[in-house]
């Protein structure tokens, strides 16, 4: 039997004889010639079955079966800069392993709610293969930055018994006897201890958000990262959140060029994207909304609109900090010098995309945390081991949280983000 090679290792077998196995993506016949496209996943091969090459039962097969029907083909591999991805095959045998049923998904238009309904074969597509595989690659570079600085991987519960920031949008569930829990909307806290054990950490996992947000940026369950470091200042925080977005974005762009060609992106944004990043303070953000005619009143959160307006200033991503301490989590430490406004910082993709990156430094003092806590109303009870944190060897520390799917979106270029992950969560959609 001839070895099984994938298409990406072609470049390896030319003048070889190996054996494909895919699906078959596409076909189209000239005469005594029919044309396969063939994908597995690696990559996609055009497959040239030549009358006089093969029997006539395998010259009529390959005629004979509907896309995405699972087949093998054995043959010749040569370079032919005209194809796609640079090499065919020329068959010398073929054999279909399962007949496909008449494809739903053709090169027609469909709207997107036929397209989701069938996301588990609209992921089969060009397009959705290119964004999984930056998806990966992009998942690969968070791991490396973060491994390479003697960072630790630290997994916090998705089960809590309270909400990170306070908030009452979450998703509640009974626990046993032991009443109301929650799925996590953030590890940053569980991460804090764990920055107290570990110097520096970072948690990767699945969070939810049950906020009834039915906009291009927002999912109900989605990946954060979320690094924390003891003895960081808010500069240090946002040294280390620049440092990371250029190490993402450019390890991309070096591996998945390829990729970035199907989805049409403009690689000249992306290149832009290099240390150092505009830093401007809210106050000064609040300035340019006003030099653009926005009536924006100091105080107020930025809406996506304000993001836009904000970032479209700048050809990078933009960091704005120190923004008020009303509109900002009770944990997050307030300016010295300017009690009014909390040591957080947001980032800002270019190009429309919106915050990607929410940090800040995290108050270290155990009775102004104490404080905080009993002005949001929160029960002090649930937050007993976090105030444990500030009595025993409290020291300044920072952090920040990266929604993935929000980053993917960006790099990718995609107009919304439920194409940033295989099966999206939507407040309207939890299938397939």
């Amino acid at each position: 039997m001839l070895k099984h090679v994938y298409i990406n290792k072609l470049s390896q077998h030319v003048g070889e004889e190996v054996t494909l196995k895919g699906w078959l993506y596409n076909k189209r016949a000239s005469g005594k010639l029919k044309f396969l496209i063939l994908r597995d996943g690696s990559g996609y091969c055009q497959c040239v079955v030549f009358k006089g090459n093969v029997s006539e039962e395998v010259f009529e097969l390959s005629g004979s079966f509907s896309q995405e029907s699972s087949f093998q083909v054995t043959g010749k591999v040569k370079e032919e800069a005209r194809s796609v991805g640079g090499y065919e095959l020329d068959v010398t045998d073929l054999k279909i392993i399962s007949s496909a049923e008449e494809y739903p998904i053709t090169p027609k238009d469909h709207g997107i709610e036929f397209l989701i309904d069938h996301r588990h074969l609209w992921l089969r597509s060009k397009r959705q293969v290119a964004i999984m595989k930056i998806r990966h690659r992009i998942v690969k570079a968070i791991r490396d930055f973060f491994d390479s600085r003697d960072f630790t991987l630290m997994d916090p519960p998705i089960i809590t018994p309270n909400a990170c920031e306070g908030t009452s949008t979450l998703f509640e569930m009974d626990y046993f006897d032991l009443g109301k829990a929650y799925l996590t909307q953030s590890g940053q806290l569980y991460g804090e201890a764990g920055a107290m054990a570990l110097g520096k950490i970072y948690t990767f996992g699945p969070t939810f958000r049950a906020e009834k947000s039915k906009t291009r940026r927002h999912l109900t369950e989605f990946w954060m990262i979320e690094p924390e470091m003891a003895f960081y200042e808010l500069e240090d925080n946002m040294d280390l959140a620049e440092e990371f977005l250029e190490y993402v974005v450019q390890s991309v762009l070096k591996d998945k060029q390829e990729e970035l060609e199907v989805l049409g992106r403009d690689t000249s944004k992306l290149e832009c994207v290099k240390r150092p990043f505009p830093r401007v303070s809210y106050d000064e953000a609040v300035e340019i909304l006003k030099k653009n005619g926005v009536d924006f009143e100091w105080g107020n959160d930025f809406g996506g609109g304000d993001e836009t307006i904000i970032s479209n200033e700048f050809d990078r991503p933009v960091m704005v900090h120190r923004y008020p301490s009303a509109i900002k989590a009770f944990y997050m430490k307030r300016d010295p010098e300017r009690d009014e406004v909390a040591l957080a910082v947001d980032v800002l993709a270019p190009e429309g995309y919106g915050e990607i990156i929410g940090g800040s430094q995290r108050e270290d003092n155990m009775d102004l945390l104490l404080e905080r806590i009993k002005e949001h109303d929160l029960p002090q009870d649930f937050f007993e081991w976090y105030l444990d944190l500030r009595r025993y060897g409290s020291v300044p520390h920072s952090g920040f949280g990266l929604g993935l799917e929000r980053l993917i979106t960006w790099i990718c270029g995609i107009e919304h983000i439920r194409e940033a992950i295989p099966f999206p969560r939507m407040i309207y959609r939890n299938t397939p």
